[in-house]
């Protein structure tokens, strides 16, 4: 008996049926992308490193995000995302390809002015990456229906307007390689879900804005923004 009702099981769509990916955990890859790294001021040579997102900031598209509180410089960044399907820790790179369901495209927004102040003080992200709604995530494709997760174009646009545009060629850790890193700190469960980074050309957004993008082959999202929350 449960004092208190349960929280609902946060889940992503699957392309073509009416199934759902129950979401177990959100990991997400930082700095991935070399551009994107210089862009932001930071050392290329650094190892993968990981934050986190709650299950419930995952949001199917199309949707409308609510431009969230506390925030004045609201940032988009579109990724690949990877969904996990067998579990395994310690995972040789080359059967990391064995633990994966499927695949996506998202963003990971964020509240790029509480994230550098973050960074300043030393403190987590999570007030900067980790708030409702941060996660909206296109239908996930079957890995039997992916062309591939190590090359091919990511992209987003805002009204229309091309901001970031990349091949999954250019990322700096590759899905095998920043999987197994990852399972070797945590053990990895089905349902969990790896945000695989972004390409250079992030940037702020506002209420009303629209965001389209995806990654060619594997899935495309859509989300409007709202009034501020």
């Amino acid at each position: 008996m449960y004092v208190i009702d349960p929280p609902k099981q946060s889940s992503l769509a699957v392309q073509g049926t009416s199934d759902r990916f129950p979401v177990r955990r959100v990991f997400c890859v930082g700095r991935n992308y070399e551009a994107h790294v210089v862009e932001m001021g930071n050392d290329t040579r650094e190892p993968p490193f990981f934050f986190t997102k709650p299950a419930d900031a995952v949001s199917d598209t199309p949707c409308t995000v609510p431009y969230p509180p506390l925030t004045n410089d609201f940032h988009f960044e579109s990724e690949l995302v990877i969904a996990i399907g067998k579990g395994g820790a310690n995972i040789a790179e080359e059967d990391v390809m064995d633990h994966i369901w499927g695949a996506s495209a998202g963003i990971d927004l964020t509240r790029r002015d509480l994230q550098a102040e973050a960074k300043k003080m030393g403190r987590p992200w999570d007030w900067g990456k980790a708030f409702d709604h941060s996660a909206p995530i296109a239908p996930l494709l079957p890995l039997a229906e992916v062309g591939s997760v190590t090359k091919g174009r990511i992209w987003l646009a805002v009204n229309g307007e091309m901001k970031q545009e990349a091949d999954l060629a250019d990322m700096i850790w590759s899905v095998r390689e920043h999987t197994a890193t990852l399972s070797r700190a945590v053990k990895l469960a089905p349902g969990d879900l790896i945000m695989t980074g972004t390409p250079a050309g992030v940037g702020p957004v506002l209420p009303g804005d629209v965001l389209t993008g995806g990654v060619d082959g594997i899935a495309e999202f859509e989300v409007t923004i709202g009034p501020r929350a």
